[in-house]
């Protein structure tokens, strides 16, 4: 596996009790995964010939984030190492740009959106956004410019890179779309969706062409990080559920994704689901499954990869609820434990081992039950004192 995060570490602890052994190529000993993993390889994955000398003897090759120059992807694949999901599917996650373009080839609802070359293409955008009606006022200058109306706003997004808020902006107005193009490298303009939350549709997909369908759920950002995930998204109509899954499978069959697919989705107010992001690994939405799923996304990404038959997707309990733990005010976490263990014996706690900086996933919990506000509750509170938000 490529990549020492925590994906890695929790997709290395599923494939134990099948035996699988795991060599990690990692930037770190002290990534996530390199803590838990025996054999670990310390190098930079953008170099072709640690790639190289990484891949002898493995089997297969799967990734815990879509970094990998898609060059050396194929490098790999032309040395006869099977990689998984493949350069030609992968590329859709790393590459904005390329994943709408093939999105709209294969009429699946986005955004809308284009590539634009500077922040005075960016305004107009914003102005076709807006029905096309603006009209440019000399010296920088658009209707509207911060106030909402001419198309402002609208999200600009680096094609390459991007992650966890990062690599995308809200932007009020031309002078604020200045930022994303001091990167050099290619911006796409989004139109700023008026949704009503935010879904994921996840699936698993084998070589062979199996795939299982996890249930949709809602999460819920905040700072433009993932804080909340709830299994199965609450009142979600089951035409829409379906539907959303259905896509997230066509999505995952066209673009020939093999391994854990994440679909992240808008539900807008009429309705209607647009496609969001695109994440060919394991993802924040499904790690409720480890606790609330018969089989989890990392158990079903490692069984896919090897090309075995996919496990069952469907959930254990009514509700399950994730919530992240971000990092705050403990670097000692043994204190918090002995609280929210004994407060809630049916939680579940999972740690990164990572070192604790204000405001970093370090770890998340899961809950479960009938009662959807009792395990929203359990879930926010242990996630809160292990952070040190909350104190009783």
């Amino acid at each position: 596996m490529v990549g020492g995060g925590q994906l890695a570490r929790m997709t290395h602890e599923a494939g134990i009790p099948l035996g699988i052994k795991f060599k990690l190529l990692s930037d770190t000993p002290q990534d996530s995964a390199a803590q838990v993993v025996s054999e670990v390889v310390v190098g930079d994955y953008r170099d072709l010939d640690t790639l190289r000398a990484f891949a002898r003897g493995c089997d297969v090759i799967t990734f815990d984030h879509e970094h990998v120059p898609t060059a050396h992807l194929r490098a790999l694949e032309a040395d006869g190492v099977p990689v998984r999901p493949g350069p030609d599917a992968l590329v859709h996650a790393q590459d904005k740009g390329v994943m709408r373009a093939k999105l709209d080839a294969i009429g699946v609802p986005c955004p809308r959106h284009r590539i634009v070359s500077d922040p005075e293409d960016a305004a107009r955008f914003a102005a076709e956004v807006a029905g096309g009606g603006a009209q440019h006022l000399g010296e920088g200058r658009w209707p509207g410019d911060g106030d909402g109306s001419g198309g402002f706003p609208v999200v600009l997004k680096t094609v390459r890179g991007g992650y966890d808020g990062k690599g995308v902006w809200v932007v009020r107005s031309s002078k604020e779309a200045e930022e994303p193009f001091r990167a050099g490298v290619p911006v796409l303009a989004e139109e700023k969706v008026d949704f009503a939350r935010e879904l994921a549709a996840n699936i698993v997909r084998s070589p062979h062409g199996q795939a299982v369908a996890y249930p949709v759920v809602e999460s819920i950002q905040v700072d433009g990080v993932c804080d909340t995930v709830i299994a199965p998204a609450p009142g979600l109509d089951p035409e829409l559920a379906g539907h959303a899954q259905e896509l997230a499978l066509r999505i995952g069959q066209e673009l020939g994704v093999v391994g854990h697919l994440a679909v992240e989705l808008f539900e807008t107010a009429d309705g209607r689901i647009l496609v969001n992001e695109l994440a060919m690994r394991p993802h924040n939405s499904g790690h409720w499954t480890q606790d609330g799923a018969i089989t989890s996304q990392f158990a079903n990404h490692v069984r896919a990869v090897l090309d075995l038959p996919l496990g069952d997707p469907r959930p254990r309990a009514r509700w399950t609820v994730m919530a992240n733990v971000l990092g705050g005010d403990y670097p000692d976490m043994y204190s918090a434990y002995l609280h929210c263990m004994a407060r809630d014996p049916q939680l579940k706690i999972h740690m990164y081992g990572k070192d604790v900086k204000p405001g970093r996933k370090v770890g998340h919990v899961n809950t479960y039950g009938d009662d959807l506000a009792e395990v929203r509750e359990r879930a926010a509170h242990a996630a809160g004192y292990l952070r040190g938000t909350i104190t009783e």
